[in-house]
């Protein structure tokens, strides 16, 4: 178990170090991610544990406000473990670690319906793990973005006043918003002839919601989702989201003419665009190197989508780390269409919707659950 200290940048902010505990049966893994977080100014390593009966029984003492959580161990696996610690320690946030199998990815859609945060694939070797840098890149930048909402923070109540003692006159300073309301700007005004939709941290159960609202979207004009996923996992999400929709999905295939009646999810480590043929639209899969550390990405999908339907464009960015998305949006408003982000109460992480919301490109930013409800009345013809 680690004794890092804080670090000063943690002092400094008045925040405790974020603890996180690491259970894997590897212990090249374990080490691996142990120096990985102890390296971070604002991380300590509250525990590395083999097994999930481990886990399970230290975690109280631990106290850690993250746990990575292997899925195939010894004694006790990480979906078995995964409802035992949630009831143990209710607030905790827990990233399931597995490598790209079918069965581990099925494995980890299973983990987040049951209160998982989120997933991360793990590299399979030894010698992969040597240069693994987007498996740590990725994993550092979960922790802190996961844990980000509660780590805010609290705003302290003033003390009493004592008896006859005047409050002083609020300034204008105090009276402001920390930050200032997103600008909205008007929805564009052709009609939307295909729906794009950007998500990450947070998308796939984001997607199952939004999904199961807008059949008579999918029935009318085509719907191509990029969800930052590594390959298997894709496949996976394609087919709970068919399940859910009562639709064709399927992850693009290169060439495929892009028909209404259709989900096209861009297949992971693939970016997918799409481009016009003689037949009409067609999917355009690229093995180009990763856009905003994500492959596939989103802004390619979007700003590929312009030279063919130019204003009726309607994009939706959901939840998810970073700024993916965003400058795809800029480039879909000024060719006319519109963007709606997800709010961020309603977000895992509000980081792409808030980089789409903060640069004044969207049309509307709403709840989750305000969404759906929302593109049917659009794609209806119905006032925005």
């Amino acid at each position: 178990m680690s004794t890092a200290l804080a670090s000063p940048a943690a002092l400094d902010s008045g925040q405790a170090p974020l603890r996180v505990m690491v259970v894997d049966d590897s212990v090249v893994i374990r080490g691996l991610i142990s120096r990985w977080i102890d390296a971070e100014p604002d991380m300590v390593v509250a525990a590395s544990l083999r097994t999930g009966l481990d886990a399970v029984s230290q975690v109280e003492r631990a106290n850690p406000d993250v746990v990575v959580l292997d899925i195939e161990m010894p004694d006790l696996d990480g979906i078995s473990a995964l409802p035992q610690l949630l009831a143990r320690k209710p607030d905790l946030i827990i990233i399931m670690a597995s490598t790209l199998t079918r069965r581990n990815a099925e494995i980890s859609f299973k983990a987040m319906s049951l209160g998982a945060a989120d997933y991360i694939p793990k590299p399979e070797s030894t010698r992969e793990i040597a240069a693994a840098d987007i498996f740590k890149h990725d994993l550092i930048q979960k922790i802190r973005n996961l844990t980000a909402k509660r780590r805010r923070p609290a705003v302290v109540a003033a003390p009493p006043l004592a008896p006859r003692e005047q409050a002083p006159k609020p300034t204008r300073a105090a009276l402001a918003p920390a930050q200032s309301a997103p600008t909205l700007r008007p929805f564009g005004s052709l009609h939307p002839r295909v729906l794009l939709i950007g998500s990450s941290t947070g998308g796939p159960q984001a997607l199952m919601t939004l999904v199961a609202g807008i059949e008579s979207v999918i029935d009318t004009v085509p719907v191509l989702i990029t969800q930052h996923m590594p390959p298997t996992f894709t496949t996976i999400l394609a087919e709970h989201l068919a399940r859910v929709a009562g639709r064709p999905v399927r992850e693009g295939v290169n060439e495929e003419v892009v028909k209404p009646g259709r989900i096209y999810v861009a297949p992971g480590g693939r970016h997918m665009r799409v481009v016009r043929k003689s037949t009409g639209a067609v999917i355009a899969l690229d093995d180009g190197p990763p856009v905003n550390f994500c492959k596939p990405a989103v802004d390619p999908l979007f700003t590929s989508a312009i030279d063919i339907w130019q204003g009726g464009i309607l994009a939706v960015i959901l939840t998810g780390m970073g700024s993916d998305g965003m400058r795809g949006g800029k480039q879909i408003v000024a060719a006319g269409g519109s963007v709606i982000a997800q709010d961020e109460a309603s977000s895992v992480v509000w980081g792409m919707p808030g980089a789409a919301a903060q640069a004044g490109i969207c049309a509307a930013v709403l709840p989750l659950q305000q969404i759906a409800p929302k593109l049917v009345r659009l794609f209806a013809g119905g006032h925005p």
